[in-house]
Parts: structure tokens; sequence; C-alpha cells
């Protein structure tokens, strides 16, 4: 199976991480045209609970990626292939033991965390996915360590358009029931995409498989203790940032109701938070996670083999591209919120402050992921968990404190997130630092593509208000501008010598 260059790897899981995230969000127009806010509130109380599965779970499939590089890496094929099945066993146990858990006790959990009772079916619908999610992780992390980005990015795509037509299609048909049965249909489309993801990442795997190795699988135990060493600290990092979700799940209703709004009001706001601007946040986020979904296996395997200057380049390109990413990406959910808003969710703007100053965090939360992947391509696993554990911290007392004050409520949330992943963004350049001794370009790699990211802006909202006083259309005139962004940050890009085509052609299009 030919490998793939770091960005062309990055580009492909990154286009379709963006397609899958706006199919998602287009997804909530007629859930939240159907359910409201409060319907979507109770589809979003149950919804960290499954995230913090996928956050617990992650690190197998991290893991999976970094041993089958390596193995690949030195032409072990019989290893690859038992890592996968043993990963597959390790997350077969533990997909069946948190859906089990999650079945027997869900009455309990809404119950102690004081969620209105109407959200107990969504929690219960939600549990179903985690035992078809077990299997697509272990199958994406396997083809990643081949440096093959292909079969994880059609098996997002798919895996979102069945969530989609099987949770719109079932909030449809269980809405006469009422708003709580709709938003335990809708969270039904989780597992149906997990389905339809196993499907053809299993068809592929037979076909890849006689390709890649037809030799017997010599046994070694020596590879589940190495899987579970490296996955373990990776899924207690990535369980951190899990919980950083569900703490608002917990805290923020909690607190709202101390600061006087009443059951539904507080649930309208949540809704608005979690359903409305983290959803718009995490389209950016989608392409951080592509980055360091290529990074590992690339990294690890340069750092196996003892390339330290490619590490180096790897590096610099790694945080070269988070902040292309995430600057023009906080200036325009920024300064383009309401129109956003209004043009994803049909005209219910509810909440678009807190998607502005939400969006002040996305610049270190991809920060904070790049520089994770980057230390754990090179083995080092449990720094960035500690300093994530640090982050979460910071963020929980901040918002445990602030969201009960009413002047502030709900944004005590987003201040809590903003400093908790400014904490973990700097404390993981610093370990960066002293582990890689790198020595960092902020001028190419952050002040450029700001500079970039400010002339962008200017355009958009001039472009936005000049065609709006044509049109009188808030959606065609946010479109005009996004587009006319888009294609003005490329040219700036360029233009600014951040990266041009002939760096590109040298270090993308070649390995």
């Amino acid at each position: 199976m030919k490998k793939q260059s770091l960005v062309k790897g990055t580009l492909i899981l990154g286009l379709a991480s963006v397609f899958t995230r706006f199919i998602g969000i287009f997804f909530r127009i007629p859930v939240q045209n159907l359910i409201g806010d409060e319907g979507m509130g109770y589809y979003q109380m149950s919804y960290p609970l499954y995230a913090v599965f996928i956050a617990v779970s992650s690190g197998i499939p991290i893991a999976v990626s970094k041993m089958v590089s390596e193995r690949n890496a030195i032409n072990d094929r019989s290893g690859a292939v038992q890592v996968l099945r043993d990963s597959v066993v390790l997350m077969g146990i533990l997909s069946i033991g948190f859906t089990g858990s999650l079945l027997a006790f869900s009455k309990n959990i809404v119950y102690a965390l004081k969620w209105d009772p109407k959200a107990y079916y969504a929690l219960i619908a939600i549990a179903i996915a985690p035992v078809f999610i077990a299997i697509m992780s272990c199958l994406r992390g396997f083809f990643q360590g081949l440096q093959n980005m292909n079969p994880t990015a059609v098996s997002q795509m798919l895996e979102q358009v069945g969530r989609v037509v099987v949770g719109v299609g079932l909030a449809y048909l269980l809405m006469p029931k009422g708003i709580e049965f709709a938003a335990a249909g809708a969270a039904l489309g989780a597992a149906a995409g997990g389905i339809i993801s196993d499907l053809y990442l299993c068809s592929k795997y037979v076909r890849v498989r006689k390709e890649f190795y037809r030799g017997l699988i010599m046994r070694d135990k020596g590879i589940m203790e190495e899987l579970l060493s490296i996955a373990i600290p990776i899924s207690l990092g990535a369980a951190v940032g899990g919980v950083m979700s569900l703490v608002d799940s917990i805290l923020v209703p909690q607190k709202l109701l101390q600061a006087g709004f009443t059951s539904k009001e507080a649930t309208v706001l949540y809704s608005q938070l979690t359903g409305k601007a983290s959803v718009l946040i995490n389209v950016p986020l989608g392409l951080s996670v592509a980055l360091g979904s290529s990074l590992v296996p690339i990294i690890s395997e340069a750092f196996i083999l003892n390339r330290r200057m490619e590490v180096k380049r790897k590096v610099e390109t790694a945080l070269k591209i988070s902040f292309i990413i995430s600057i023009p990406s906080f200036f325009g959910l920024y300064f383009m919120a309401h129109p956003i808003l209004n043009l994803v969710f049909n005209k219910q703007v509810g909440g678009y402050h807190i998607l502005q100053y939400l969006s002040i965090s996305i610049p270190f939360i991809i920060m904070a992921q790049t520089t994770t992947s980057i230390l754990q391509g090179t083995g080092n696993f449990r720094k960035p968990v500690i300093n994530l554990f640090i982050g979460c911290i910071i963020k929980s007392l901040v918002t445990f404190y602030l969201v009960s004050i009413p002047a502030i409520n709900v944004y005590g949330a987003v201040i809590g997130s903003i400093l908790g992943y400014i904490a973990a963004a700097l404390l993981n350049l610093k370990v960066l630092k002293k582990h890689l001794n790198i020595s960092v370009n902020y001028y190419q790699v952050m002040i450029k593509p700001l500079y970039a990211s400010v002339i962008m802006t200017f355009f958009v909202v001039f472009i936005y208000k000049y065609v709006y006083n044509y049109t009188m259309s808030i959606n065609i005139s946010c479109l005009s501008a996004i587009l006319a962004g888009i294609v003005v940050y490329g040219i700036l890009i360029c233009a600014l010598g951040i990266f041009s085509y002939k760096s590109f052609k040298k270090r993308f299009m070649r390995k």
C-alpha cells in the first residue's frame, strides 16, 4: 500500500473531516427545527458520556497507528497484523463494558447529574453506539499506521452520512411521541453510522490483507503489553479532554440553576453552548485532528529510524499548518458569528455571542492537539496527559465559580475553556522544546498567518456588508464573504511566503 506524505494525508483527512463536520452541522438544522433548543438540550446532555467513551478508547487506535507504522518501517508485517488483532480484542472488551454499564445505570446517571428526566431516552439510545465504534477505530488506526488515509477518510464520510440519514429520519418518525423520543431517535444515528463505516472498513481490510501479508501470524505476547503501555496514557489524556465536555454537562446546568435561571432556560443556554457554538468550533478542529492523525505515524517512523532532521522539519511544518488553520478560523467565527448562525441554523441565531467568545479558544485547542500528537509520535506520552489535566482543573474551577454568577452565567464555561487550553498549549510547547531541542521560528509559523488572517478579515467583513447592501440577504452575503475569504487567504499565504509552490512540492508531494 502506497504511503502518503504529511500534507497529502492531512489534506485527505482534512477534507473528509470538513465534509463530515458540515454534514453534521446540517444534520442539526432539521433536528433543531423539529425538537428546538429544548430537545437539543436533551440530546447534548447525553452526548458527553458517549464522548467520554470515544476519548477513553482513543488511545488504542493511536497506539495501533504508531505501532503499525514502526513495524511496517522495519518490514515486520506479521507484527503489524497482530497489533490490529490485539487492539480489536481490547476495544471489544472496553466497548461492551461501557455499553452495558450505561444501559444498566442510565436512570441513576440522570438522577445523580440532576438532568431533566426526559434526557434518559437519548442516553439509552446513544449507549448502543460504542460497540460499533470500537471496531471502526481499530481499523482506522491500522490504515493510518500504513500512512494511507483514504480508508479512514471514506469511512468518516460514510459514518456521518449514515448518522444523518438515520438520525433525522428517526427524529421525524418519533416526534409525534414527544420531544424526548425524537431526541433519542437523533441519538440512534450514531450507532447506524458506526455500522455502515464498519462494513466498509472490514471489506477494505479483507482486500488489503491479501496484499499486505499472507503468512501465518506469529503470536507475540509483548505486543499486547506494548499496546497497553502506549494506549493507556494517550487514553488518559484524551479522557481528560472528554472530561472537559463532561464538566460542562455536569456543572453548567446546575450552576445556571443556582444563578436563578429556570430548568428550561438552563437547558436552552446549555444547548446554545454545546449544540451551536461548540459544533461550529469543531469544524476547524476537524482539520487539526486530521493533522494529528497523519502526524503520529510519520513522526513515529522518522523517530524510530533516527532521522532527527526529518523529525524537526515535520514538527515545524505541523506547527505552521496548525496556525494556518486556527488563526483565520478564530477571526472568521468571531466577526461573522451572527450571519454564520443565521445560515447554518435557519435564522435561529440565539447564542451568537457565545460563539464569538468561544472562538478565541480555537488557536489554543489546535496548538494543544498538534503538540500532543508530536509528543506522542516521539514516545513522550505522559507529559501531554499531565498538561491537559492541569488545563482541565483550571477549566473546572473557572466554570464552577463563574457560571453561578448571574451576570456571567454560561460565559463562565467559555472563559474556563479558553484558560484551560491556553495552559495546556503553553505547557506542551515547553515540553516540546526541551524534549526535541527544537527552536520554533514564530515569525514564520505564527506571525505571518496572523498578518494574512487580519487582512482576510477586512475583506470578509467588507464583502459581507457590500453584498448585503445589494441583496438584503444575510445568507447570500455570508456565503459570498466566506468564499471570498478563502480565496484571499490562499493568495496571501503565497504572497507572504508562508508556503510557496516550490516548498509545497518539495516538502509535501514527496515522502
